[in-house]
């Protein structure tokens, strides 16, 4: 059975750093691509970044790029979302998938 647990979800200040992990298990992540989404308060999911199974390829929404990096460990089955200079508009519930499944999320929110 396919599982996502993320973690590292916090309160942090604006202009602050995070780090998301995500646990994956229950198929061959080395196999997949990856994606972290996210749902900011009365928003739509979106896909905020994805990464290709190899790592040689990666893409950001332009609302996080030059901020965020996605990440990833195949030995490990594990995912990572560094994010650099947080804002207020950060503020969501981050979601790492295959898109075959879906984790529980982790909550982040950018507040002074």
């Amino acid at each position: 059975q396919v599982h996502f647990v993320e973690s590292g979800g916090a309160l942090v200040q604006p202009g602050g750093s995070l780090r998301l992990s995500c646990a994956a298990s229950g198929f061959i992540f080395s196999n997949y691509w990856m994606h972290w989404y996210r749902q900011r308060p009365g928003k739509e999911r979106e896909l905020v970044a994805s990464i290709t199974p190899s790592s040689a390829s990666i893409n950001y929404a332009a609302s996080v790029k030059g901020r965020f990096i996605i990440s990833r460990d195949n030995s490990k089955q594990m995912l990572f979302l560094q994010m650099n200079n947080l804002t207020s508009e950060d503020t969501a519930v981050y979601y790492c998938t295959n898109r075959n499944a879906w984790g529980q999320g982790t909550q982040v929110t950018v507040s002074s």
